[in-house]
């Protein structure tokens, strides 16, 4: 079968992708608490033959399998949304539920065409004969860093080849590395209550421990290695200011080019959090949430994946369709859109066809995400693909509302096209999965471990 055929396959899944994009849409939920989305999906593929096995550990997550033998490829699917994104299909920001959660990163579409390119890779294997595992795994939790990193520590994703990796963005790009390593921590002060007019002196306030923390780290920024970030939010756990509060917690992310950076920035965090403890004669735990890693350079995956984006058809855009990105455009700002505009090189509102190979060192992912923790246990590519004007940011109110639109559907499609000839070439190319694997042993020391305590 010609990868001809296989593009015309996906075409034909069309209102199949479309209807699973709109209905995890239409249902958004925040990390740990995803039920419909896997639910969906799992019907979906196990509708198409494949086997689906939960872990009891982790029950928002799964696996649908199907084939037999050598080479076992894996497939990232997400479907978790943001909170406080409700947004309609619309060019000016309006809730459909005041507060609720929406999908501003484009999980609804990053689900569903991961799907949709298994399924269709499954039946040229059956067509062509070819022998080898697909398994889609349904990952929760993404937007809290964590999800992946759990499947990890259960061990979920062992026995893989190679896994592939898409989200949605402003354009089509290959990346050949991605990602601020990361680290979720949270601390939990203890002192003394008392009144806090009457009698202070009694008081050991935990609130106080907090904010000699946080100024203690805004003097670590300037001694940290360039492209650290560290952001944190406080809780005073409602005690009213007459009170010296007994209990506060804070909660910080350290960011960093690598794995290795957030440890050793996350160390000096927890002393910072130790050293106010003992200027105000208060305890302190600190707890790590969960930690992810960068994404592992491997620049053979990179190469062929941007090969077979290359052959996938620039998409094709209706009037309407570029009217409601350009209305999405004037709600941002001017300088910055310019600049994108101009890294891109176009005036159109929508990217359309392959970037240059190198395009993503114009346009480094400065996030973090859980997935670069697969790319520790198996080579891992990532494409990015165009699911809302150029210039719009993830965990907006504009990228939600083109995630439900039929820009954010096209741009699903196109992702399934390009993976499944990436995938194709895997399944059929032995020597190009031996040149990657090559690359990524040469890269790895095998030291990995999953930043999480279970």
């Amino acid at each position: 079968m010609a990868k001809s055929d296989l593009l015309l396959i996906l075409d034909g899944m069309k209102d199949k992708l479309d209807a699973s994009c709109q209905q995890l849409w239409d249902h958004p939920e925040v990390g740990g608490t995803e039920d419909f989305g896997p639910a969906y999906l799992k019907a979906m593929l196990a509708e198409e033959g494949f086997t689906v096995t939960v872990n009891d550990k982790l029950p928002t997550a799964f696996i649908a399998e199907w084939g037999t033998g050598s080479p076992v490829l894996a497939f990232l699917g997400e479907y978790d949304a943001l909170p406080g994104l409700s947004q309609k299909v619309s060019a000016t920001k309006e809730e459909i539920v005041s507060g609720g959660p929406g999908h501003g990163c484009g999980h609804n579409l990053l689900g569903s065409g991961t799907a949709a390119c298994v399924i269709a890779l499954k039946k040229v294997m059956e067509q062509d004969g070819l022998t080898g595992t697909l398994r889609f795994y349904g990952c929760p939790e993404e937007e809290l860093l964590s999800g992946k990193v759990k499947m990890a520590y259960h061990h979920m994703f062992d026995g893989c080849d190679i896994a592939f990796s898409w989200h949605p963005s402003d354009g089509n790009t290959v990346y050949d590395k991605a990602y601020l390593a990361s680290a979720s921590y949270r601390f939990y002060f203890k002192g003394l209550s008392s009144h806090a007019g009457l009698a202070p002196q009694n008081g050991r306030s935990a609130l106080d421990a907090v904010e000699i923390m946080n100024v203690a780290v805004q003097y670590l920024r300037e001694h940290v290695i360039d492209g650290t970030r560290i952001h944190y939010t406080t809780d005073s756990c409602g005690y009213a200011p007459n009170i010296v509060h007994p209990q506060a917690n804070s909660w910080y992310y350290v960011r960093a080019p690598f794995i290795t950076d957030v440890k050793e920035t996350a160390a000096r965090v927890i002393k910072c959090a130790k050293g106010a403890a003992t200027a105000t004669e208060t305890e302190v735990e600190a707890k790590l949430v969960c930690g992810c890693c960068e994404m592992l350079t491997n620049h053979a995956f990179a190469d062929l994946t941007h090969k077979n984006m290359l052959l996938v058809p620039p998409t094709e855009y209706t009037q309407e369709e570029l009217a409601f990105a350009a209305k999405l455009q004037e709600t941002l700002n001017p300088a910055l859109l310019s600049r994108q505009k101009a890294l891109y090189g176009t005036d159109a509102p929508l990217h359309s066809g392959a970037a240059p190979r190198d395009f993503w060192k114009s346009l480094p992912v400065y996030a973090s995400s859980d997935a670069g923790d697969v790319s520790y246990i198996m080579p891992m590519n990532l494409i990015n693909t165009t699911c809302w004007p150029i210039g719009v940011a993830p965990h907006t109110w504009q990228a939600a509302a083109s995630t439900g639109s039929s820009i954010g559907k096209k741009g699903a499609l196109w992702s399934a096209k390009a993976t499944a000839l990436t995938a194709y070439d895997i399944l059929t190319m032995p020597e190009e999965l031996e040149k990657i694997k090559n690359e990524f042993r040469q890269r790895n020391d095998g030291s990995y471990k999953p930043m999480y305590e279970g």
